[in-house]
């Protein structure tokens, strides 16, 4: 950037005096230049954290999530194991068969809102001597903005 200078070559006269038109940007561009300098420091200080070394393990990794088993019971009173209808001798024996290959399973009981209730405890009794110790009902929330609710 250039400085204005008296042109006149006068003897300092008020009259000859012009105001400069131009901004000095240096004292901006030092700060913003230190800010910078300042900033690219400091970033990875705060993304590092505490400098460890982790040990070694020989631990299995974590399985994926399971899928949860899901009883269903239209209003008829049929029930369904996900998508496969059972006669009513099939449901202990069906569920009793999950549960030993994952007795930890957590099971969604889905009743229609017409089942009886006796009718939808008759079905949670029969998952409980299955095995399951995780049993769960199912239901819709009141509202559109709220998510669906599980009861235990």
């Amino acid at each position: 950037m250039a400085i204005a200078l008296n042109q006149s070559g006068g003897d300092g006269d008020e009259g000859n005096y012009r105001p400069m038109a131009e901004i000095n940007v240096t004292p901006f561009i030092d700060v913003m230049l230190v800010l910078l300098i300042i900033f690219m420091v400091a970033a990875p200080l705060m993304m590092v954290g505490v400098p460890i070394q982790l040990p070694k393990s020989s631990a299995q990794k974590v399985s994926q999530p399971r899928q949860p088993v899901i009883v269903s019971i239209d209003r008829e009173g049929k029930v369904f194991l996900k998508d496969e209808a059972l006669a009513e001798d099939q449901i202990r024996p069906r569920l009793a068969e999950l549960a030993k290959a994952d007795k930890d399973a957590v099971v969604y009981v889905r009743g229609d809102k017409t089942v009886a209730y006796g009718r939808i405890m008759e079905v949670m009794g029969q998952v409980a001597n299955a095995g399951f110790a995780k049993v769960s009902l199912m239901a819709e929330a009141a509202t559109a903005a709220a998510t669906p609710v599980t009861a235990r």
